[in-house]
């Protein structure tokens, strides 16, 4: 749920700029206040010229969760009267700023990650399609995207804005409560969502069925699965919060149905993925447990149906995260008075050892 509206409603409902702006204003907008918007997202989805020189100086083979990170924590830089604000207008002011520019960002980091030229944005399209403009597109080259392509991504953007006190949300209050500046909060958040068991497991999902390779293999890597002595374990099953249905799975699915029929997509990947979901769903090791497919299993499939890279995938989230992130920090912000996060800790080494006189 997000603020009391359930999120299948605001995935096939809504879009995702509804979803940030409720997220933010704790209201879903009208037509009038989604096209301001809508307008404020495009007015700000430029970033400063000085910036290129940032993105010059990475290697290209930099990852674009460093480039990222790096680019979300220079932006404080350019905009350091944030780090003093104190009333709802400047916190929106800031939000609205730092929820338009993240893809910018995002764009920017892969595009100079693999020596192409960059491409800005287009004040003509959507913030969705935006995103996957820049990614894909070259200078003075038109290209062709589907409707179902830009409902899927901004599906997943819905479904990964919020959810609860997971590591980089805590990531970013807890550095939030030291008082730094809102985008140094978020690039910590961005570091913290780089991590394999979080923001990159449906990268992982995609490496693993990579690895797999082969419906004819499906079944030795169930029967791994389920060996208690064997370290391998299905990526994309199971989840901390949800010990049955992961309920974004559900509306994923849906969509990785009609874009995979649209766009008639039938590769080894899908069919060894198709495997292991019908055995996981029928097989009682599995239901036993709550091992099932999780929003990992079917996003991962998405993006790369997509065809966004591997390198991407957490990138993705984070875009999708952010109105969250922001929501959270000004949260935070509001409350009468914010203690510094300071996490306790049991000492469980030696007792004093100090040399006696």
């Amino acid at each position: 749920m997000y603020r009391g509206y359930d999120i299948s409603y605001l995935a096939e409902k809504k879009t995702f700029l509804d979803t940030a702006y409720l997220l933010l204003n704790k209201s879903l907008p009208t037509e009038e206040e989604l096209a301001q918007f809508d307008l404020e997202m495009k007015k700000r989805s430029f970033v400063h010229e000085g910036m290129k020189k940032l993105f010059d100086s990475f290697p290209d083979n930099a990852h674009p969760m460093a480039i990222l990170s790096a680019g979300v924590s220079a932006l404080s830089t350019f905009y350091f009267d944030h780090l003093d604000i104190d009333t709802p207008e400047e916190y929106m002011e800031m939000a609205n700023r730092i929820v338009a520019k993240i893809p910018t960002i995002a764009a920017f980091s892969y595009r100079y990650s693999q020596g192409l030229p960059i491409i800005y944005p287009d004040l003509k399209k959507g913030f969705t399609e935006n995103f996957l403009y820049m990614l894909r597109g070259y200078p003075h080259h038109h290209i062709d995207l589907k409707q179902i392509e830009v409902k899927a991504l901004d599906t997943i953007f819905t479904l990964h804005a919020d959810h609860e006190q997971n590591a980089s949300t805590t990531t970013v209050r807890n550095i939030a409560s030291t008082h730094a500046h809102p985008y140094a909060a978020i690039s910590g958040g961005i570091g913290a969502l780089w991590g394999r068991a979080h923001g990159g497991a449906n990268e992982s999902v995609i490496r693993q069925l990579e690895m797999i390779g082969s419906v004819d293999r499906v079944d030795e890597f169930i029967a791994r699965a389920k060996d208690k002595d064997d370290p391998f374990r299905l990526m994309g099953f199971g989840h901390r919060v949800y010990k049955n249905f992961d309920p974004r799975a559900t509306t994923l699915k849906k969509i990785r149905n009609e874009l995979m029929g649209q766009l008639n997509i039938d590769s080894e990947l899908v069919e060894v993925a198709n495997k292991i979901e019908k055995i996981a769903l029928e097989d009682d090791y599995f239901i036993s447990r709550g091992l099932y497919p999780n929003i990992d299993f079917y996003s991962g499939l998405i993006l790369q149906a997509l065809k966004i890279p591997k390198e991407m995938f957490a990138v993705i989230f984070v875009i999708g995260r952010t109105p969250g992130w922001i929501a959270q920090w000004i949260e935070l912000k509001e409350q009468p008075t914010i203690k510094i996060a300071r996490p306790r800790q049991l000492y469980l080494g030696p007792d004093d050892r100090t040399p006696k006189k």
